[in-house]
């Protein structure tokens, strides 16, 4: 296979190919078409009279269509093609449509054998995460002019109807095509591709599509179009005298309305999923922080977040899914090993801070947009989330928000942003045991009840419950600052372990403590050095876990690489306490890497110094695009104008790093109807991302 891989998606439904085109997927590899977390084609690979091609180029025309230029043989320069193949593909919400071409450049006819192989595994994304086994059984059948790949276990069903408008001969392994390509002609052909999830008692009926209705994928193709130019019509404009900005802003409004998808429940409104190719779904935590970066610029993700977390909020104890009252889910998924409760994302709500951060986000989005309605209407909501802080989130008793799994098989052990397994260490590189009650929960914690407390007084007009949320946030916060803060480094420990002890290791976490609030001022500064210091800061933006802590590595997913959301909120919280030069470094540095990226930031890339490697690393398995990096340069828009609600109006406070020039943003959305915001570049930010 070829190493480059070309993707598109919509909604829940993508296609991952090498660059020919092909799918040639192993057990553990994600390329392949999936939809609704299961793979309907593991293979679909093109050949010429038995010879695979070679790609010339690739066109990304749209995040839901691309085109792939081919010719025979690998070429060399003395031997010229004398065919060329083009496959033009767009994906639909049940599958893809692909136009393939075959021109003759010679001067007498051709004769070809055209072949495409088709072959499915229908594997559970879990299965390729985790290299699992099937338990059911394949069937293959041709019924009328379809290919139909089956797969059945009891009464989980799936299939995959493939069928072409040209004559074809339709085999168990594929579709072959016996053709005459006229001098200096052409031959095509649509083949159609459509995932379902078949008949209850395992009868294969037709889907719609595939019945010769060849007009549908154009329809659904001129509909896609039409909603990616509404989208960006809406969204405000970004003007930059530093071109890059512009680009890096067009792609992340292009790859956000691709991450979009609508809930099954909820046809017609969109939320972001989390990123391809693992996490098309509803994630709680991503999808609360993507919301909160891009409000800004689009007040839809959020609400349809809050509506459809609130729609799935937790109601019981079910230690399976470790499932609380109040508890908003981790992830929400469709596959077989749910459909079996083999895994517990039916949904999941693994995760200790996205409970909290649904508060933040109402909160948020209110004061941009003055949806009081949204908000009274989701006050139960709200009141679950933060009596959830209390009541079910203080495992340990000590007042803080804490975490461990209660499904031991297949629960998530960190439950924090940084989910990985030794993403929590100590400085000597031990991990602690369990509970955790890592310190940006308590940051989280602390907001919430803020942001609750004005939501109460304001809106629900339950004045007790504003001054009861504020004194028990300001109770918080003295004793964070206290047992959390390690005195002979000056900084915040990066969680507390099952004992009360410090897990004394640096890492960006403090950036999170500035962004919540919950940071005495007398130790921001200090907090801010660190963050901007050799150990933390890279030149490119601020990594996972210091240079010269024991589990550092800057290739290790959540010991040393940088994020760049991560990055985005450090900046904000940065911003928050006054720290502008600081802000705009992070923002020069992040925004500097996205250049490099051609626009769209991948979920992480290397720790390595900016003077030692000259360009950001690629982390090896990074999701691209994945919602909360897509996110993260609005968000540093947002800081580096320093974009603020205040009332009904909103205040512009800039700090631009100097390499932006003049930055403009017309048709701001809010409350304040449309409003423009400008700044120009006047901090150097070299002294800070160039001396690493």
């Amino acid at each position: 296979m070829s190493d480059r891989l070309v993707q598109i998606l919509e909604g829940n439904t993508f296609v991952v190919s090498d660059d020919r085109g092909d799918i040639q997927a192993s057990q553990t590899d994600p390329t392949g078409l999936f939809s609704f977390d299961t793979r309907f084609l593991s293979r679909w690979l093109l050949t010429v009279n038995g010879q695979q091609l070679s790609a010339l180029s690739t066109d990304d025309v749209q995040y839901f269509q691309t085109r792939y230029f081919l010719v025979p043989g690998s070429g060399t320069v003395y031997v010229d093609a004398t065919l060329s193949v083009i496959r033009e593909r767009e994906v639909a919400p049940d599958g893809f449509r692909e136009e393939l071409r075959v021109f003759n450049h010679q001067s007498s006819p051709v004769a070809l054998a055209i072949r495409i192989e088709a072959a499915s595994d229908f594997a559970d994304l879990f299965e390729v995460k985790d290299a699992l086994k099937k338990k059911g059984e394949y069937h293959t059948q041709i019924v009328g002019n379809s290919l139909v790949l089956r797969y059945r276990r009891e009464t989980y069903g799936r299939e995959t109807w493939i069928s072409a408008t040209a004559p074809t001969d339709i085999d168990e392994r594929g579709l072959s095509f016996q053709i005459t390509v006229p001098a200096h002609g052409e031959w095509s052909t649509e083949l159609d591709v459509v995932a379902s999830q078949g008949g209850p008692d395992g009868s294969a009926a037709a889907p719609v599509r595939v019945r010769g209705q060849a007009h549908g994928t154009r329809h659904v193709r001129r509909d896609q179009a039409r909603g990616l130019e509404k989208w960006l019509q809406r969204a405000p404009t970004v003007e930059c005298d530093w071109e890059a900005v512009e680009h890096i802003y067009r792609r992340c409004m292009t790859d956000l309305a691709a991450l979009r998808f609508s809930t099954l429940t909820m046809p017609g409104r969109s939320l972001p999923a989390a990123g391809l190719p693992w996490f098309m779904t509803i994630f709680g935590r991503d999808s609360i922080f993507t919301s909160l970066q891009a409000l800004p610029f689009t007040s839809e993700l959020a609400s349809t977040t809050l509506l459809a977390l609130a729609e799935r909020q937790g109601t019981r104890i079910d230690d399976f899914r470790d499932e609380d009252p109040g508890r908003i889910l981790h992830e929400m998924r469709y596959g077989e090993l749910t459909a079996f409760e083999e895994r517990p994302h039916s949904p999941y709500y693994g995760n200790a801070d996205a409970t909290a951060l649904y508060v933040v986000l109402l909160d948020e989005y209110e004061r941009w947009t003055g949806d009081a309605k949204l908000v009274r209407d989701l006050e139960h909501a709200a009141r679950a989330a933060l009596a959830w802080i209390d009541e079910y989130a203080d495992l340990q008793g000590n007042g803080y928000v804490s975490y461990q799994r209660r499904n031991a098989q297949t629960g998530l052990e960190n439950q924090c942003w940084k989910d990985s397994w030794d993403s929590i260490s100590y400085r000597n590189g031990d991990l602690p045991g369990f509970p955790r009650a890592t310190c940006e929960l308590q940051g989280y914690a602390y907001d919430a009840k803020i942001r609750g407390a004005r939501l109460a007084r304001h809106l629900w007009k339950d004045q007790a419950f504003a001054e009861r949320l504020e004194k028990e946030a300001a109770d918080l916060k003295r004793r964070f600052n206290r047992d959390f803060w390690v005195p002979d480094g000056e900084y915040f420990a990066v969680a507390l372990d099952g004992d009360g002890r410090q897990v004394d290791s640096l890492t960006s976490n403090i950036g999170h403590l500035l962004w919540s609030g919950i940071v005495e001022k007398s130790k921001a500064r200090a907090i801010a050095r660190h963050l901007l210091g050799p150990r933390l800061f890279s030149g490119w933006g601020v990594r996972t876990l210091a240079e010269g802590e024991a589990r550092y590595n800057p290739i290790g997913y959540h010991v040393g690489t940088v994020w760049p959301f991560d990055n985005s909120f450090i900046a904000w919280g940065l911003r928050r306490y006054g720290f502008d030069e600081e802000a705009a470094a992070i923002v020069a540095g992040i925004m500097g890497a996205a250049e490099v990226f051609d626009g769209r930031l991948p979920e992480a890339f290397g720790g390595y110094p900016r003077l030692a490697t000259r360009y950001p690393v690629q982390y090896p398995t990074a999701c691209s695009p994945q919602a909360w990096s897509t996110g993260a340069p609005l968000l540093l828009l947002r800081v580096a104008l320093g974009l603020e609600p205040q009332g009904d109006n909103l205040a512009v406070d800039p700090a631009l790093p100097l390499q932006f020039g003049h930055l403009e943003v017309l048709d701001l959305p809010g409350r304040w109807k449309r409003i423009d915001a400008c700044g120009r570049g006047r901090i150097h930010t070299d002294r800070l991302t160039a001396a690493r």
